[in-house]
Order: C-alpha cells, then sequence, then structure tokens
C-alpha cells in the first residue's frame, strides 16, 4: 500500500505537467475568446497580466503546484467562481451516471456470461458471444445517438436530453452500461470455463453435490475473483470516459464541463477537470487491487 501511494503522488504530478503543458500548447488564446477580436491591444494586455498569463510558463505552473498544495484549484477564468465549487457541482451527476451504468453492465454481463460458459460451444453460446461482441465494438458516439433517435425521437419514451426529468438518466447510462456489458460478459464466459476444469471442481462433483450447487458455491466464486478486476477498471473508465456520452446527452457532469472549458480556453478549470478524471482512475484501481488481495490468499502471499 506504502508503494502504492508513491506511485499515486507521481501519477498526480504527472498528470497536473502534462495537462498544464499540453493545454497551453492548444492554439487558441483564452483573452481573444474571452474579449473578442475586436479589444485593443491595451485591453489584452491588462486582462492578461491580471489572470497571470504574461509570466513564463514555470512561473505560471510553479504558482499552480503552489495553489494546489493548498487545495486552491483557482478560480475560472470565464466566470471567476472557484473551480473546486464547479467540481463539487459537476461531479456528483458523474459519480450518478457511472454508478448506473456499472449497474447496467453487470446485471446484463454476468449472468449472460454465465449463461454462455454452462452453455459452452452451443448456438447459444454463439449468439451471446455475437452479441457481445457487437455491442463492445459499437462507440459512444454512435450508439447514442441511435438510442436517442429510436427510443427518444421515434417512440418518445424517453427525453432526448438534459437532466430536467429523471428518466433523462436511462438514455446515457444504456449507452455506456451495453459496452461495459459485453466486456464483462466475455471476461465472465473465460473466467467461468478456466474454473470448470480445476481440481476442486471434479472433486465437489464427485462429493455428489447438485450441479447448480458446484456452479454457484464453487465455480462462480472462484471466478469473480478476476472479474472483480476488470469491474474495477471499467469503473475507472466509466469517470474517465463519460466525455462524449455527456456531452453527446447534455448530462452536466465533469466530461461535459471538461469540454466545455477547453472550448473555452479555461485553463483553471480545464487542469482541475483532467486531474478530477485521472484521480478518480488511480483510486479505484488502488481499491480494485485492495479488494482482490482480500479476497485471493494467493496475491497476499505473491506481494509479501
Amino acid at each position: 500500500m506504502i508503494k502504492k501511494l508513491f506511485g499515486l503522488f507521481a501519477v498526480i504530478f504527472g498528470v497536473l505537467l502534462l495537462t498544464f503543458l499540453l493545454i497551453h500548447l492548444v492554439p487558441g488564446d483564452p483573452i481573444e475568446v474571452m474579449l473578442g477580436e475586436s479589444a485593443s491591444a491595451a485591453d489584452r494586455a491588462e486582462l492578461r497580466a491580471d489572470l497571470g498569463l504574461d509570466k513564463p510558463l514555470i512561473d505560471q505552473f510553479g504558482s499552480y503546484l503552489n495553489k494546489f498544495a493548498q487545495g486552491d484549484l483557482g478560480n475560472s477564468i470565464h466566470t471567476k467562481m472557484p473551480v473546486i465549487d464547479l467540481i463539487k457541482t459537476r461531479y456528483p451527476a458523474t459519480l450518478k451516471l457511472a454508478a448506473l451504468s456499472l449497474l447496467i453492465g453487470l446485471v446484463i454481463g454476468i449472468p449472460l456470461g454465465i449463461y454462455a460458459a454452462l452453455k459452452a460451444n452451443h448456438w447459444q453460446d454463439f449468439v451471446v458471444t455475437i452479441i457481445s461482441v457487437r455491442f463492445s465494438a459499437m462507440p459512444a458516439f454512435w450508439l447514442g445517438p441511435m438510442l436517442m433517435l429510436v427510443f427518444a425521437v421515434w417512440l418518445g419514451w424517453l427525453p432526448v436530453s438534459g437532466m430536467e426529468s429523471r428518466t433523462s438518466i436511462i438514455l446515457p447510462a444504456v449507452t455506456l452500461g451495453f459496452g461495459l456489458s459485453a466486456i464483462l460478459t466475455r471476461m465472465t464466459r473465460t473466467s467461468l470455463l478456466e474454473v470448470l476444469n480445476e481440481d476442486f471442481i471434479r472433486t465437489a462433483r464427485a462429493k455428489g453435490l447438485s450441479e447448480k450447487t458446484v456452479i454457484a458455491r464453487h465455480a462462480l466464486r472462484a471466478a469473480l475473483l478476476p472479474i472483480i478486476t476488470i469491474v474495477g477498471l471499467q469503473m475507472g473508465s466509466l469517470l474517465a470516459g463519460t466525455v462524449i456520452t455527456e456531452t453527446i446527452f447534455s448530462w452536466d457532469g465533469i466530461g461535459r464541463l471538461l469540454v466545455e472549458s477547453i472550448e473555452k480556453r479555461d485553463y483553471p478549470v480545464t487542469q482541475a477537470c483532467v486531474l478530477v478524471v485521472a484521480l478518480s482512475y488511480v483510486m479505484v484501481n488502488f481499491i480494485t487491487d485492495i479488494t482482490y488481495a482480500r479476497l485471493d490468499p494467493r496475491v497476499r502471499l505473491s506481494h509479501d
């Protein structure tokens, strides 16, 4: 855990540095975006000095690190609001969307994977495999508009976009959840098939246990260990990969805030959004590693 914590600090610094450099290399001037092309040179110079953008990059980065160490993410260039307040407003929406997407993926993916493994090499297994491959190949920027077109425009069952209705979360959650369910289906099938060939499964069957008991109490329990890792990684991916989906469905989460800040060249907001996404991904993986080590003694022994 100590090694992973040191690694976490290294990741944070790397994210801060790379994000800062890449943002300042992106073409476009936030001063021009704010004042427009008709602004005078004096007005531009004054605003640039007020925002500290006239200083060398190394000084700007040093100032940013100093504020970050004090828990200050700065203020938005455009709204003048504290960035931390913007994050607190938007991040819960992203967490809510990611959690529901994960739930959809688990409810669909794991049962289908178990069914495919139990029907291995039969036509049912073939059908499930084809469906999972199809869904995993559908990118969010295609699946999202298709779901929107069918269920919102043609059928009128769900809102097209926004967050005004409780049902507004369904389409973006399904968009993300279907892709996750396809991955979990294939992973569950593969993991369960490997476990079914182990000696302890043959021993359980030799004891006269029913097939349901063998699958539920022995095979599935062992097969879920690697699936936990995949779930953790995918949860991190959901938190980091909601940018496109949130933009498509006008979901006011951290991903959409990131896109808006990039368009406006709002450096402090962009840096904070990328940092939050990266930290979310790293922390989820950290928790996943700890959970896996607790469930599988072999991992603890290998670490020791």
